[in-house]
C-alpha cells in the first residue's frame, strides 16, 4: 500500500509524509463529522490520525518510543495501541523514563512496564541508542515524543540515535508528529561541531522552529546520521497546525516543565544550568524563576527541596535562594515570547563573582565557547545577538527545505 503523501512536490525526499486519506463519504456527512474540529481549530497530533498509520502496523511486531506525554484522546499511545490489539513487543524510553518518574540526567535501567507487562528498554541508561538485538525481532518502530523545540532538550538526540539504529538494521520508522510549543520563532547561536554532545548534536540554533517530524526529515536529508545513512522514515502529519500556532501543551513533556509558561521560558532559563544559579528545580515552579543564595537584594526568595521523580538533590537543596520570579512575566509581556531573554543571563553574571558564575556545562548548552567569552568581556546584548545572525540565516535556508506546515 502506497502511503506517500500527495502534498509533497517533486521526487521522494528524506521522509515520506503521510496525509489523512480522503473519505469516500457524502459532503454533508464529512461536514457533520468534522464540524466540532473545525469550530475548535484544535491541533490533532499525528497519533490521532489512525487511518493513516494503523494499516502499517497490522501483522507486525512493533517497538514504540514514547513516554507519559505520548497521549492521544487522554490515553497513552502504548495503552491505546495495546487496546486496539496491535502486537507491541517493546517500549523504548527516553530521558525521564516511560511513565516519566525520573529526574533530569538520572540514569534509568531497563524494566517492565507494570501496566502492560511490556519490556521497557531505556535509552537513557547503559545505552542511548537501540542495540541490534533490541530491533532484531521488530518489524517497525513507532516514534511518539512531545518535543519542545529547543536544541538541548534531549528528545531530538534520542530521535537521531533511534533513526540511526533503524537505518543500520533496516527497520522502518513511523513518526507520529506533535506540535512544537516554541515552533513560532528561531533564535540563539548555532551549535559548532566541536561542542556536539547529547544535549546538542547538530548545527542548529538553540530554538529551531520545527516540529519533531520536520526535524527528522532534516536529519535524514542533511545526512546527519552516521556514515550518511538514511532512515526509512514516514511522518504522520499534524492537523490544524502551522508555525504561527500558539500551542499550550496539556501534558507536561518532562517532570520539570509542568506548564506552558515553563515551556516558553525554558530556552532562556536552561542556559542557567551551565552556571552556579538555580532555576527552581526542587520547587513547584521549575524553569519559572532563577536565583542564588548570595543575591540577597533580589525581591523574591525560594528554597529548593528534594522531590522524588522530579528533582532529587537539586542545586542549593534546603538553602534559601534570592532571585527573580518570572511566573507572570509573559502574561505582562506577551510580545517577549518569541526570543531568548539573554538579559537575565547577563544580570545573573553581573550579580555574582565572574569566576564563580559559569560551570563546565555552559559551553555544551550554548554550543560554542563564544557566548561565555562575550559575557565575560562585557559585550552588550545587541552585539551578542547580532553575532548569531549569520548562522541563523544559513540555518533558515536548510530549514526551509524540510518544513511540512
Amino acid at each position: 500500500m502506497n502511503e506517500m503523501a500527495s502534498g509533497i512536490n517533486g521526487p521522494p525526499g528524506p521522509c515520506n509524509v503521510v496525509n489523512r486519506r480522503p473519505l469516500a463519504l457524502p459532503l454533508y456527512t464529512v461536514i457533520l463529522l468534522l464540524w466540532p474540529l473545525l469550530l475548535q481549530s484544535q491541533v490533532l497530533p499525528g497519533a490521532g490520525d489512525t487511518a493513516s498509520y494503523f494499516p502499517m502496523l497490522k501483522g507486525r511486531a512493533i517497538g514504540v518510543v514514547a513516554n507519559n506525554a505520548s497521549v492521544v484522546w487522554h490515553v497513552n499511545i502504548v495503552d491505546m495501541l495495546v487496546g486496539k490489539g496491535f502486537n507491541i513487543k517493546r517500549i523504548f524510553s527516553p530521558e525521564h523514563g516511560f511513565r516519566m518518574n525520573s529526574d533530569a540526567g538520572q540514569t534509568i535501567a531497563d524494566a517492565t512496564d507494570p501496566a502492560t507487562g511490556i519490556p521497557v528498554v531505556s535509552l537513557y541508561g547503559s545505552r542511548q541508542k537501540p542495540a541490534k538485538e533490541d530491533l532484531a525481532s521488530l518489524g517497525l518502530i513507532v516514534f511518539d515524543l512531545q518535543d519542545v523545540g529547543v536544541r538541548f532538550y534531549t528528545y531530538i538526540s534520542t530521535l537521531t540515535l533511534v533513526m540511526e539504529a533503524c537505518a543500520e538494521n533496516g527497520t522502518p520508522l513511523v513518526l507520529l508528529d506533535r506540535p512544537n510549543p516554541n515552533g513560532f520563532y528561531i533564535d540563539g547561536p548555532v551549535l559548532e561541531k566541536e561542542y556536539a554532545s547529547f544535549v546538542g548534536m547538530h548545527p542548529v540554533p538553540v530554538v529551531y522552529g520545527m516540529t519533531i517530524g520536520e526535524y527528522a526529515c532534516m536529519v535524514n536529508g542533511e545526512k546527519w546520521l552516521k556514515n550518511g545513512l538514511k532512515c526509512d522514515l514516514k511522518v504522520i502529519r499534524l492537523t490544524n497546525y502551522n508555525h504561527e500556532t500558539m500551542v499550550e501543551l496539556t501534558e507536561k513533556p518532562s517532570p520539570n516543565l509542568p506548564n506552558p509558561n515553563a515551556v516558553w521560558l525554558y530556552p532562556s532559563l536552561c542556559l542557567f544550568e551551565g552556571t552556579t544559579f538555580s532555576i527552581g528545580r526542587g520547587t513547584g515552579f521549575p524553569f519559572e524563576v532563577f536565583g542564588h543564595p548570595q543575591m540577597k537584594s533580589a525581591p523574591f526568595s525560594f528554597t529548593p527541596r528534594s522531590i522524588p521523580g522530579a528533582s532529587l538533590h537539586p542545586p542549593f537543596e534546603n538553602r534559601e535562594c534570592h532571585g527573580i520570579d518570572l511566573r507572570g512575566f509573559l502574561v505582562k509581556h506577551p510580545e517577549q515570547k518569541g526570543r531568548i531573554q539573554l538579559g537575565w543571563l547577563l544580570a545573573g553574571f553581573h550579580s555574582s563573582s565572574p569566576d564563580g558564575f559559569f560551570n563546565d556545562y555552559f559551553n555544551k548548552l550554548a554550543g560554542n565557547a563564544t557566548l561565555q567569552r562575550q559575557i565575560r568581556e562585557g559585550k552588550p546584548e545587541t552585539e551578542i545577538r547580532a553575532s548569531w545572525q549569520k548562522g541563523i540565516s544559513r540555518f533558515l535556508k536548510i530549514r526551509k527545505r524540510y518544513l511540512l506546515y
